[in-house]
Order: C-alpha cells, then structure tokens, then sequence
C-alpha cells in the first residue's frame, strides 16, 4: 500500500486538486454569476438569457416574427418576455418583411401584444422606412400602431406627425394627427 501511494500520489493528488475545483465552482456560481439558470427555472423566478435568436412561428398566432436580442429576461411563468438591444423581424403572410431595430421591449404570451421602445427604426422589404420611439405590435391582429412622434420614408416621399396605425394584412399605413407630408419631384415626373 505505501509503495502504491508513492508511485501513484500524483494522479491521488491531481484527483483531489479537481475535486476541490468542481465544489469550487459549484459552490462560487451563485455569487460570481448570480442565481444558476437551473435554480432559477426549478424556483420560477424566471431566467436571464444573453444572445438569444428566438422564433415565433405558430400559425394560431397570425404573425411570424424572429427576435434577436443581447438580453432578455422571462418571467417565471413564461408569460413575459422583456428584451434589450434588439432586432425583430416580422413576416406577415404574403407581404415584405419588416425589420424593427430598437433598445427595449417586451411580449406578452397571453395577449399577443409586442411593445417596443427607445429609438425605433423599421424598414420594410419594398423600401419604406419607420422612425418613432414606442411601437406596439399584436400578432393576433397583424397590426401595429404608435402613440408617439413618426416619421415614415418612402420611395419618393416622407411623412412627419403623431400617432400610427399599420395593417399588416392589407398593407395600410395610417398617421393619425399633426400630418406633414413632402413629395419628391422626381415622383411627379
């Protein structure tokens, strides 16, 4: 047995070395990076996620679309969805796609809605372009609509004033108050 030890103390002591590490880690995860994901999820307090690309498909649901986020955070629950930094793709059924980049929003499971805020920008597959600070989009609708300021771009115009309303269905886009539109001469000839 001593014979045994003395040859073989360096794989006892490398096995001792990371036993000590792997209790180490599992012991500092909770301080270093805050709750673990896994207790997280038993617990219900939800789960922070970074990078994430997440696709919402179902036909039931009337809108595709595909987030890609730095941040997000789901309740516990599942019903909210809140992200940061974030770029939403929306696929309307046999219309362009739209682009949406902004800083935050949120999506609400159960109501279908997708809020959005902090420096919108859209673009449309077919050359439109939407700048405005808050947006909220219903999936169940396949609309969206604005409260705040727009500002929207085409081809050979541009629109400035307050209040939004999109069908994405029918392709109809609505400013609702304080209108101020400006055509391109290059669209009279």
């Amino acid at each position: 047995m001593r014979n045994f030890l003395r040859r073989q103390w360096p794989l006892i002591g490398l096995g001792v070395i990371l036993i000590l590490l792997v209790f180490y880690a599992m012991e500092s995860g909770e301080t270093i990076m805050g709750e673990p994901l896994l207790k997280q999820a038993i617990t219900g307090q939800g789960l922070d996620l970074k990078d994430i690309h997440y696709t919402q498909d179902d036909p039931d649901k009337g809108l595709k679309w595909i987030l890609d986020a730095s941040e997000v955070r789901c309740s516990g629950d599942k019903n909210l969805i809140v992200f940061r930094d974030f770029q939403l793709r929306l696929k309307p059924k046999n219309r362009p796609l739209m682009t949406l980049t902004g800083k935050r929003g949120d999506y609400n499971r159960e109501s279908g809605k997708i809020s959005l805020w902090g420096d919108l920008e859209g673009t449309s597959g077919d050359g439109y372009k939407i700048l405005t600070e808050q947006m909220v989009i219903d999936e169940k609708r396949n609309c969206l609509s604005s409260e705040e300021a727009v500002t929207i771009y085409g081809p050979f115009f541009s629109v400035v004033g307050r209040g939004l309303f999109a069908d994405l269905k029918k392709e109809q886009i609505s400013v609702l108050s304080h209108v101020t539109t400006v055509v391109q001469k290059e669209s009279l000839s």
